[in-house]
């Protein structure tokens, strides 16, 4: 079968080989073909070595995948072979809270990941991929789709007419965008491409901020909000843009910590957090039950997750120069 392996950290050692197949499935196993994968930001990281040049190599790379059901174990009630599916970035995490083994127990490091002809999967490691999604569709929803929905809907609750702060427009974001505006909400996306800002108020944005042109958005998002501020902040900056965010929070809103694009550290003036009561809450992808959930809203809200290009997998080098040129709006798709 095709494989994409790294032999060691770096992506010039990154290649495609032929590896063996993994053989039959065992009881509560199931075997699929994948048909797609869709890169993260800590893709790049992984195979840099700079998430954790600890995870051991060789590696099978990525941590998104879709494919089809192909054989079976004893045991597995749940899948039929010929189900369309999804692999869940953390296998073993189950319900909303998990443990510190459990959500490092991840696909695409320390786990081979999903650029990979064949796999065999627990069952509980996979979820039925949406009917009205196509298998490059459905890569993109493991990772970025359930960390947006994990913030909005399993640790805090985003109701209709509450404002949402969206920064930028990749994977996640764009997520954000969709899942806001499913539930009624008004949201402010921050971008500094106007040709995205045109491309994320044909999504639903309500209001765009270009933040090179408004370096101090977080004020911007408290006028527009007349000095109320937004209910919800996507964070995907990390340090280099929390700050801005805190300002945009009002009291006892949510800034949801997901991503480090802007830097990893930096001075924070964290006294507003601490005299509005505003929680920064972490977001690391989600587990299995609220996949499900959160597969559930995208078929009964028929939403389509923004694809910007798809790999053959002999483009996978290409694609993540592409994903870490920052010029996507959306996700990117390996094909495989």
């Amino acid at each position: 079968m095709k494989q994409i392996q790294l032999s060691s950290f770096g992506i010039e050692n990154l290649k495609l080989i032929n590896a063996s197949e993994p053989g039959k499935p065992n009881t509560g196993e199931v075997l699929v073909r994948m048909r797609a994968a869709s890169l993260n930001f800590r893709d790049n990281l992984v195979i840099a070595g700079k998430y954790n040049p600890k995870f051991p190599t060789p590696m099978v790379p990525c941590s998104d995948g879709a494919g089809e059901v192909i054989e079976i174990g004893e045991g597995v009630s749940e899948f039929q072979v010929g189900d369309r599916v999804l692999a869940t970035f953390a296998p073993r995490w189950i319900a909303d809270k998990a443990t510190h083994q459990e959500m490092r127990h991840t696909l695409g490091g320390p786990l081979d990941g999903t650029l990979r002809e064949y796999i065999i999967f627990s069952d509980s490691g996979l979820v039925k991929l949406p009917d009205h999604l196509s298998f490059e569709e459905g890569a993109t929803l493991p990772c970025a789709a359930l960390t947006a929905w994990s913030a909005f809907h399993i640790y805090s609750r985003l109701v209709a007419g509450e404002v949402v702060v969206i920064q930028g427009t990749g994977g996640v974001s764009l997520f954000g965008l969709q899942f806001a505006k499913l539930s009624g909400a008004k949201i402010i996306l921050t971008s500094s491409s106007e040709e995205k800002i045109e491309k994320a108020k044909a999504l639903g944005a309500d209001f765009c901020i270009n933040y090179k042109q408004t370096p101090e958005w977080g004020k911007e998002v408290r006028h527009l909000t007349k000095k109320i501020g937004a209910d919800h902040i996507l964070e995907v900056g990390g340090a280099g843009t929390l700050e801005q965010s805190i300002t945009a929070c009002k009291p006892f809103g949510v800034v949801h910590l997901i991503g480090i694009l802007a830097g990893r550290s930096g001075e924070l003036n964290l006294l507003p957090a601490v005299m509005n009561n505003i929680k920064i809450q972490g977001i690391v992808v989600g587990g299995r039950k609220a996949f499900q959930e959160m597969n559930h809203a995208i078929e009964a809200g028929v939403l389509k997750p923004v694809v910007d290009k798809v790999f053959p997998i002999e483009e996978t080098k290409e694609a993540l120069d592409y994903l870490k040129s920052g010029s996507h709006f959306g996700k990117i798709v390996i094909s495989i």
